[in-house]
């Protein structure tokens, strides 16, 4: 069948074919070129006069190389590779091994198994890719049956954590929990279900970022009052005597600022008034009495205006203020509250709102308000249920029982249940969880072994090119693919448009599993992944059928197609039966 080679072009060799006749069924099968070295390549082009052949490495002391070094000569004998030969391209056949994950069945070599190696899969970001209705759910199931239903290779360490958007995973895993080494826990955006947990998070974890992220920030600008409020939380966390100075001075600051503005006596009345309507102590109050000899009158008379509109008692107002004023005192990084709610929170936002003198500009009132009036809708929102945690528990705590199950085992796969919120909620709760436990993986010492593989479902929905960068700094999904591999934190996406994806995210995965694909912008992105994948791969994507994948990447020797094994049992992720539901 091969003749001579006739040309070598990077990483394309053209062969002579002797047959003289196309025969198909050698597309996808690998060949061997020998001289003084053994070249591996793909045949992907067949004519009656020539095969075309896409180089994919090296076979070098009985062990397969990705990559290429060396091309083959015109003088180099060409051959099918043999069975030996095949198990070296696609991986350990066996299903139960401690090195490979079996993947699914080889759609090229019939008979074969393609497995991918477990370390090089899940110690790096990954991706699986498919349109609707290709089998992501079902080869999602299936890889992770296929890694905690062995009998001798359990991974009983493994910390999976997997963001489900549709409620479709349950069904498929709950038959983990039969296993005595292993753990399945769901944890449900229902707030009426009885069989799962609630997922609550606890308002004093919130950081800068989290709340910008709760509050939907749009500016940098905003980002200093947020900063403020969690500063001031603790005012609102604590005994009244053992703050009072510090409200006293924030409110006289207030005030101060209003009563120095230069705006007419009305004005200055009516802010004055709803300062200290709003905020106030036992000090500093509307009816606080400002003593003068031979008369005392309350801080609210002081304020009237006369008949001709002015405030004649100005000067008594501000020396009674000035004397709760101290430049100096200012809250330090030690007066921290333990826990807090979104409530304190409320009242420490309208504290830093008065603090910066937000009222001498309506343009700066305007654009930090805003942050109060989001926070006031979630206090008075379904949503407020997720931050309901009256008991105290530390960051550490709180994630060891997230991977603890109802008997005191280890979880080994956490599912988050999202199907009950909207889209915009639940993007933040998979931000908060996967920046907790990205910073919790920050903290710890190499020695503790905290890996965690965070499994986004629909990930085109959260890991996009959106606002975070500017307004936070970073976008955490991004930040995770970038930093995440040295402290053992690995985000697998899951998304049927790679082409809406952070171009940064993606970019970083080293691994795929591609089903069905259309969308040119998409077939694109994959092709420009690997100079390993041919114009005829992309082409067989287009038609591939459900669960038939091309998989390639660092944890597999080469690219190749396989067959995804059906999920047992299923997710619950079966389209929407049109036509027996129209003629029942």
């Amino acid at each position: 069948m091969f003749g001579n080679v006739i040309s070598v072009f990077e990483y394309t060799v053209i062969v002579e074919n002797l047959l003289k006749r196309v025969e198909s069924s050698f597309l996808g099968v690998h060949v061997i070129f020998e001289d003084k070295h053994k070249i591996v390549g793909e045949i992907t082009k067949i004519t009656k006069e020539e095969i075309e052949c896409v180089l994919v490495g090296e076979f070098e002391n009985g062990q397969f190389v990705n990559g290429i070094t060396h091309k083959p000569s015109s003088q180099a004998k060409i051959r099918v590779v043999n069975k030996d030969e095949v198990v070296l391209l696609l991986g350990n056949q066996s299903i139960d091994s401690k090195e490979d994950l079996y993947v699914g069945k080889s759609l090229i070599y019939d008979g074969f198994n393609v497995s991918a190696n477990i370390n090089n899969f899940f110690s790096n970001h990954f991706a699986i890719i498919g349109n609707s209705g290709s089998g992501k759910s079902c080869t999602v199931s299936r890889l992770f049956q296929n890694l905690f239903y062995r009998r001798n290779f359990i991974p009983v360490n493994a910390k999976i954590v997997l963001f489900d958007v549709y409620g479709e995973y349950h069904n498929a895993f709950e038959t983990i929990n039969r296993s005595a080494q292993c753990r399945y826990k769901t944890l449900t955006t229902d707030i009426t279900s009885t069989r799962s947990e609630i997922i609550k998070v606890p308002p004093y974890f919130l950081d800068v970022d989290d709340i910008a992220l709760l509050l939907n920030v749009d500016s940098p600008a905003q980002i200093p009052i947020i900063e403020k409020a969690l500063r001031y939380v603790y005012l609102f966390t604590e005994e009244e005597e053992k703050v009072i100075a510090y409200k006293n001075n924030i409110i006289a600051r207030a005030v101060m600022d209003i009563l120095t503005s230069g705006k007419e006596p009305a004005r200055l009345r009516d802010q004055i008034m709803a300062v200290l309507s709003t905020f106030h102590t036992k000090d500093i109050n509307l009816e606080s009495e400002i003593i003068q000899p031979g008369y005392t009158r309350t801080l609210r008379q002081c304020i009237n205006l006369d008949q001709t509109g002015k405030m004649n008692a100005i000067q008594l107002v501000t020396e009674f203020i000035e004397y709760f004023i101290d430049e100096e005192l200012e809250l330090n990084s030690s007066m921290k509250p333990k826990k807090y709610t979104l409530k304190d929170l409320y009242n420490a936002f309208e504290f830093a709102l008065i603090s910066e003198g937000i009222l001498k500009s309506d343009k700066v009132y305007d654009i930090n308000n805003i942050l109060k009036v989001r926070l006031e809708s979630v206090l008075n929102s379904e949503n407020m249920r997720y931050f309901d945690v009256p008991d105290y528990i530390s960051k550490e705590d709180y994630i060891k029982r997230l991977f603890t199950s109802e008997d005191g085992k280890q979880v080994q796969l956490l599912n988050f249940n999202l199907n009950y919120v909207d889209e915009r909620f639940a993007k933040l709760l998979t931000k908060l969880f996967s920046k907790m436990l990205f910073d919790y993986a920050l903290t710890l010492d190499k020695k503790e072994n905290f890996n965690v593989q965070i499994l986004l479902e629909e990930a085109h929905r959260y890991v996009q090119n959106d606002r975070d960068t500017d307004v936070l700094g970073y976008n955490i999904f991004d930040r995770i693919t970038k930093e995440g591999r040295k402290y053992g934190v690995i985000l697998g996406m899951i998304t049927q448009r790679p082409s809406e994806l952070s171009t940064t995210a993606l970019s970083q995965c080293s691994n795929y599993i591609v089903l069905r694909m259309f969308h040119p912008d998409d077939l694109t992105i994959i092709k420009s992944i690997t100079h390993s994948i041919s114009e005829n791969d992309i082409e067989k994507l287009k038609s591939l059928g459900p669960g038939n994948s091309l998989c390639f990447g660092t944890a597999f020797n080469i690219p190749c197609f396989a067959k995804i094994d059906p999920p047992n049992p299923y997710p619950n992720s079966s389209n929407a039966q049109i036509g027996a539901s129209w003629f029942k």
